[in-house]
C-alpha cells in the first residue's frame, strides 16, 4: 500500500481545525475525523494526527493559560495556502477530488504503483514547461541548426587573393557595383562571388567567344519564398536552358537592400560534358542579371549585356573596372574627339 506524503491531507485538516479553533464540540469532532482517515494511511499520519489533537485541546483553554499555543497555528495558516496548495498534476487529487483514476482516497489498486508527482505548483510549472518543449517519447524536439549570416564580399582582396570584374559607377564595391563578380582557387575548386542590383538573378557564363550560345552558366536565382538558389544553365541560341546537373557546392545566397548576393564552389576538373567547361582552361565571361518570375529567370535587364574583353584565366588575380552606359559617355574615341573639335571652335571662333 502507497504510503501518503508528509503535508497531504493532514494538513489541510489542519487549517480546518485551526479555523475551527474555540468550537469546542466541534474541534473535537473535526480532530476525531481527521484520526479516523488519518490513522489508517501509517505511523507518520498517525502521529500527525495526535499533534493536532494535543493543539486543538490546548487552545480550548483561555487564551491567557496557553497564549503560545496560537502562534504556530496563526503561521502554519499564514504558510498553508503555499505549503499545501496541491497542483493539478498531483496523483492523490484526480478527478472530483479523488485518487487515481476516480478511487476514493485511500482505496488500494494495481496501479498504486505508478510514479507520482509532487503536489507543488513549481512541479506544475515544470511539467507543463516539459509538455511543451518535449516529444510523446520525452525527448527534446530537434532544433534549426544556428543559420550564419551571409559574409560581406571583401573587396579588399580584389587583385591581390582573387579576381575581380566590377560594372557600374567607378570606384563601386561589392554592394553599389550595378555587376560584381569575384572567383579564387580554393584547393580544387573555384570560389565565385556573384552580386547584382535586381531582385531575380545573377549569373556568370563561361563561353569560347563573346556571344551567347553554347555557353556553360551557373546563376543565382531569387525565388517567390526568398531563397537563393545556385542553378546550372546552357545557352541553347538565346534561350538559357536549365541543366538537373549542377556541379556548385558549398552553396549561400540572401537577398538583401534590392540586390541578389551568392557565393559557391565548383570544381576545376569535370568529366567531359558539352554543358561544363574545364575552368582551368581559360574562357570569356559573360556576365548578366535580370528579373524573376515565380523562380524562374527571364531577359536580362540589358540588351548588350558585358563581357570580358579577353579570356579569363582562373590561376591569375586581376580587379578590373567596367564603366556602365551611363559612364561610357565621354570615354568612346568619338565623344573625345567632338569634345575637342568642340573646344578648338570655341577657342579660334568664327571667321
Amino acid at each position: 500500500m502507497r504510503r501518503p506524503r508528509p503535508g497531504g491531507g493532514g494538513c489541510r485538516w489542519l487549517r480546518g481545525c485551526a479555523l475551527r479553533a474555540g468550537t469546542g464540540r466541534r474541534v473535537r469532532a473535526a480532530v476525531e475525523a481527521a484520526k479516523s482517515r488519518l490513522g489508517a494511511r501509517g505511523a507518520p499520519a498517525a502521529a500527525g494526527a495526535a499533534w493536532l489533537w494535543d493543539r486543538c485541546a490546548a487552545m480550548e483553554r483561555p487564551p491567557r493559560q496557553s497564549p503560545m499555543v496560537w502562534l504556530p497555528l496563526l503561521l502554519l495558516l499564514l504558510a498553508g495556502p503555499v505549503a499545501c496548495a496541491a497542483s493539478p498534476a498531483d496523483d492523490s487529487a484526480g478527478p472530483g477530488g479523488r485518487g487515481p483514476r476516480g478511487r476514493a482516497r485511500g482505496d488500494a489498486g494495481p496501479d498504486e504503483a505508478a510514479p507520482r508527482h509532487d503536489s507543488s505548483y513549481g512541479t506544475f510549472a515544470g511539467e507543463f514547461y516539459d509538455l511543451r518543449y518535449l516529444s510523446e517519447d520525452g525527448y527534446p524536439f530537434p532544433t534549426a541548426p544556428p543559420v550564419d549570416p551571409f559574409a560581406k564580399i571583401k573587396v579588399e582582396d580584389c587583385g591581390k587573393t582573387k579576381g575581380c570584374f566590377r560594372y557600374g559607377k567607378p570606384g563601386c564595391n561589392a554592394e553599389t557595383c550595378d555587376y560584381f563578380l569575384s572567383y579564387r582557387m580554393i584547393g580544387a575548386d573555384v570560389e565565385f562571388e556573384l552580386s547584382a542590383d535586381t531582385d531575380g538573378w545573377v549569373a556568370v557564363g563561361f563561353s569560347s567567344d563573346r556571344k551567347m550560345g553554347g555557353d556553360d552558366v551557373m546563376a543565382c536565382v531569387h525565388d517567390d519564398n526568398g531563397r537563393v538558389r545556385i542553378q546550372h544553365f546552357y545557352n541553347v541560341g538565346q534561350w538559357a536552358k536549365e541543366i538537373q546537373r549542377n556541379p556548385a557546392r558549398d552553396e549561400e545566397g540572401v537577398y538583401e537592400n534590392n540586390r541578389v548576393t551568392c557565393r559557391f564552389k565548383r570544381p576545376v576538373n569535370v568529366p567531359r560534358d558539352e554543358t561544363i567547361v574545364d575552368l582551368h582552361l581559360s574562357w570569356y565571361y559573360l556576365f548578366a542579371w535580370g528579373p524573376a518570375i515565380q523562380g524562374s529567370i527571364t531577359r536580362h535587364d540589358i540588351d548588350s549585356p558585358p563581357t570580358s574583353e579577353r579570356v579569363v584565366s582562373i590561376y591569375k588575380y586581376e580587379d578590373i573596372f567596367m564603366p556602365s552606359a551611363a559612364y561610357q559617355t565621354f570615354s568612346s574615341p568619338f565623344c573625345l574627339l567632338l569634345i575637342v573639335a568642340l573646344t578648338f571652335y570655341l577657342l579660334m571662333g568664327t571667321p
